[in-house]
């Protein structure tokens, strides 16, 4: 009994296992079957299809068995369940839980495709469907590579029908290559198409002015464009070539397309089934090809056709283009022509070529105001020298470089003790020579007193040295301005000799700008010409200048000769200013021609360079 039950049960997976190996049908509908059939095969009671790109993106489900049961799937725990067996089954190829929940047990195996993304199917099974999972594992193994084989036979089998569709592209070529009018060559392409597709009339329209224009009739060699049929066909052909896509009718499940007048050809002309495929030239619709037979147009046939139009297309085209006398071919190419400027294709090309056309017309006649360009350093004529009054010794330092100072405030003091000394040595040398002379002067010694006397004129003048000494003792600033030199705030105590500079002060309201002008430019250059100057520490300010002088000699400096221009500053100085500062300046020479001011330096170095 058992082994019959045994045989049954094998005889059941082999016949599943062979009906999933033996499906043909669409991919559409390969899916919903592989996941009823599996199912079934472990006695699932749903099953479900996942995918997932090599970039490690989330699991997404895309099927699901029985249709419908993706919201039985939803629960917090089911789905982190099924994300974990999927994880699972992504690295090791199949995986199963050892025990289950009140709702079941998950199995789950990865399938093999031909595509980039990880598949993987994952399948609910009751706990008591009498298989166990490592059982229900070793089962869906058997099939886990029919995704791959389906895929690569229905590749096989749509490349079979690509093969023939192309050859019978290719005989229709070879017709409409041998035609040498288009009249002659659309004939024959509508009755090709009639004839292979079994098509009770086949039209062809082409693109005039907006409008589509019906040019061939199958079987038909001349009608009036004024027939209802034809004036039908056209409005058919317009609904199709104003979408640019194909329009069948009746309208396939799910299609989008706008099929009214398509229905409405229909139903007046008794025309059970009709297939409108736009003829694209340079990816713009410019034709429509409209089949019409009793029985619907499979799409297998939908694509034969669009195989005929695409590789039609061109050679149609040439000769509707070309058979046409001398003033129709030169008037559409004057079309084409300013269809093509003035169309709205290659916008950004069109674009910069109006670009480029002002920016050269702005280039040759716009004019802008030249500026010569020129170093510049700050600098004045008023300084002052403050050396050491007389041998001493540094005693305190007021300033250091920098600093502002007012007339008369003190910058640097020498040591007096020693001075002071001195005058003490002195006024007791005079007392005593006074008090010599007046004894001698009692005595009636006048030699001595002569001598005294000398002696004591002596100690008075030594007297008045130290006094002028004490009162130079300290340093003082000649004028209000800037310490520019004179860095002695580490040399307290240091030893100076008379005569050794110790500061330099500037006066700053004083100070003018050095301009230093190359030579091929100072011609420009006139005296009380304006510009501006920008320091280099400060460029974001701008500063007015007037030219004041221009030396008439030149100096060389860095192999090449500049001039120097003299040029006054705002009266007013600015406190941060101080004498040596330098920047750029850049002096207004009047209005130049634009492509002038870009060109006059290469024009004048080619001049030199072929001067003969």
């Amino acid at each position: 009994m058992e082994n019959r039950k045994e045989q049954e049960g094998s005889g059941s997976i082999a016949e599943r296992i062979s009906r999933i190996r033996r499906f043909n049908g669409s991919p559409a509908e390969f899916w919903p079957v592989f996941l009823e059939e599996s199912s079934e095969l472990v006695g699932a009671k749903q099953g479900l299809l996942l995918l997932r790109s090599d970039s490690g993106d989330s699991w997404r489900k895309v099927a699901v068995w029985p249709a419908g049961g993706l919201a039985a799937l939803r629960g917090p725990n089911i789905a982190v369940r099924i994300d974990r067996i999927a994880d699972e089954v992504g690295s090791n190829g199949v995986a199963a839980e050892e025990s289950g929940t009140p709702d079941g047990i998950f199995v789950g195996i990865r399938l093999v495709t031909d595509d980039n993304r990880t598949s993987v199917a994952v399948y609910l099974l009751p706990r008591d469907t009498g298989i166990s999972p490592k059982e229900a594992a070793s089962r869906l193994e058997l099939i886990a590579d029919r995704p791959s084989l389906y895929q690569l036979g229905h590749a096989v089998v749509r490349a079979k029908n690509d093969v023939v569709k192309f050859a019978e592209a290719l005989d229709v070529m070879v017709l409409l290559n041998a035609e040498k009018r288009y009249v002659a060559a659309a004939m024959t392409f509508c009755n090709e198409i009639a004839s292979r597709y079994r098509c009770d009339r086949v039209s062809l329209g082409w693109r005039h002015d907006a409008y589509v224009r019906v040019q061939a009739i199958s079987h038909m060699e001349k009608f009036e464009k004024k027939m209802v049929i034809v004036q039908a066909l056209e409005t058919a052909m317009e609904e199709a070539f104003d979408q640019d896509e194909e329009v069948l009718w009746p309208r396939p499940e799910g299609s989008l397309t706008v099929t009214r007048d398509h229905e409405k050809y229909s139903r007046e002309n008794g025309v059970p089934s009709i297939a409108s495929l736009t003829i694209r030239l340079d990816d713009k619709p410019e034709g429509v090809l409209l089949c019409e037979r009793s029985e619907a147009f499979s799409e297998e046939e939908v694509r034969g056709l669009r195989v005929l139009c695409d590789q039609a297309a061109r050679r149609l085209g040439d000769l509707k283009k070309n058979d046409r006398w001398f003033g129709a071919k030169l008037t559409s190419s004057a079309q084409e022509t300013l269809a093509r400027f003035f169309g709205p294709e290659h916008t950004f090309l069109k674009l910069l070529g109006v670009l480029v056309t002002i920016a050269l017309a702005v280039l040759i006649f716009g004019r802008l105001n030249y500026r010569i360009e020129a170093p510049f350093i700050l600098k004045t004529d008023d300084v002052s020298y403050l050396p050491a009054p007389f041998d001493g010794y540094i005693h305190k330092v007021h300033v250091k470089i920098g600093d502002q100072v007012e007339k008369n405030s003190p910058i640097l003091s020498l040591d007096t003790r020693e001075l002071l000394l001195e005058e003490s040595t002195a006024v007791a040398n005079q007392n005593r020579y006074q008090r010599e002379a007046a004894k001698a002067s009692a005595q009636k010694e006048l030699a001595d007193m002569k001598v005294a006397q000398a002696l004591e004129e002596q100690a008075e003048a030594r007297l008045k040295m130290v006094h002028y000494h004490l009162r130079h003792a300290d340093l003082v600033a000649p004028f209000a301005g800037i310490v520019v030199e004179g860095d002695l705030k580490e040399l307290l105590g240091a030893p100076v000799k008379k005569g050794d500079v110790l500061f330099k002060v500037a006066r700053i309201e004083k100070m003018y700008a050095e301009l230093k002008v190359d030579e091929r430019d100072i011609h420009d250059i006139v005296v009380n010409g304006s510009g501006e100057i920008a320091f280099v520490g400060r460029p974001d300010q701008k500063f007015a200048i007037d030219v004041e002088r221009i030396d008439p000699v030149a100096v060389t400096e860095e192999g090449k000769n500049v001039y120097l221009v003299r040029a006054l500053l705002p009266k007013e100085a600015v406190l941060w200013w101080r004498p040596g500062m330098s920047g750029v300046a850049k002096i207004n020479v009047g209005k130049r021609n634009i492509l002038w001011i870009f060109t006059h330096r290469t024009v004048d170095f080619l001049r030199i360079f072929f001067w003969w």
